[in-house]
């Protein structure tokens, strides 16, 4: 190792203990960390609650609450799109999509009508504090939100889910995680350092974690690595994710009161990847000439197109 990368070795380390000192400093004397000062704005934009009608394939499965958050840029349909039409091939899902805005798009409310799944959509912005933040917390807004409404909506009987629109998934897993009782977990691939995020099993149980950004985390996950049981949520006297970057699925996992032990181990025993944390390429807002095109599809299609935010 060169003396550069003992440097940049050792300017890492210490700033994370610094980190998870200061956090724990204010945790003890100035309260919890990553909670807002001020309320959150939610809006409610639009829902279908489908009932199961007994005797039906699907009676007494337990629903799986799917949480997406979503934030208006040119790929924000295409992979909305993909995801939904991917839940659609899932028995028993209520799909939540909360967007980072403080009104409703209505092209992703006409995308969940088109798509027939029982849905909620909710517009819930980041607090303007944290988007000065070096390290924006992004998605915790609509997850937080997302929260509330399913302890106060949510079958007891249900599994909750966060699923992020850049995610690919097996729809295997969805059958993995639906008998959650409190917190069931899985490998994450193409994510981090060891391209993977896993918990470390042995003989069944839970006894580590294999993640290439450890960072002082209790639980070393991806925020698709995990599902929790909403009768164990609801009984949780004060769930929350914190505003801080890398940290979100760490700070939510031990407001649960959860031990390593109660982890359930899905996929063959965590051998397996069943979802996938992938990236789609970002593509820049374009501002479009459309002075030879007033009269014909070209502006039209640019009025769509600037609706679901690919252009501006």
């Amino acid at each position: 190792m060169t003396r550069r990368q003992r440097i940049v070795m050792v300017v890492i380390v210490g700033g994370s203990l610094i980190y998870i000192i200061l956090t724990q400093v204010y945790l003890v004397f100035g309260g919890a960390p990553g909670e807002p000062p001020t309320p959150e704005v939610r809006n409610f934009c639009s829902a279908v609650i489908k009932k199961n009608l007994s005797g039906t394939e699907e009676d007494g499965m337990p629903i799986i609450y799917v949480v997406t958050p979503t934030y208006r840029r040119p790929e924000m349909i295409a992979e909305l799109t993909r995801l939904g039409q991917t839940l659609t091939m899932v028995q028993r899902v209520h799909w939540i999509v909360a967007e980072d805005s403080s009104t409703c798009t209505s092209a992703i409310t006409n995308l969940l009508q088109r798509l027939g799944l029982p849905y909620t959509h909710l517009a819930t912005p980041m607090p303007d504090i944290y988007r000065k933040e070096r390290y924006v917390p992004r998605g915790v807004s609509n997850r937080r939100a997302a929260l509330a409404w399913v302890k106060e909506n949510g079958d007891d009987n249900g599994v909750l889910f966060f699923l992020d629109d850049d995610n690919a998934i097996d729809i295997r897993l969805f059958d993995e995680m639906r008998s959650t009782d409190k917190v069931s977990m899985w490998p994450v691939g193409l994510i981090g350092d060891y391209t993977v995020s896993s918990p470390v099993v042995n003989d069944g149980k839970v006894v580590g974690f294999y993640d290439g950004w450890p960072a002082g985390r209790k639980f070393q996950v991806d925020m698709a690595g995990f599902a929790v049981g909403v009768a164990y949520l609801k009984k949780q006297k004060k769930v929350t994710m914190p505003y801080i970057a890398g940290h979100e699925e760490d700070g939510f996992l031990k407001s649960l009161n959860l031990s390593v032990k109660d982890i359930e181990v899905r996929a063959d025993g965590c051998t397996t990847i069943l979802v996938w944390h992938t990236r789609t390429a970002k593509n820049p807002s374009r501002l479009l000439k459309l002075d030879h095109h007033q009269n014909d599809n070209i502006k039209l299609l640019t009025d769509n197109m600037r609706e679901m935010g690919m252009i501006k």
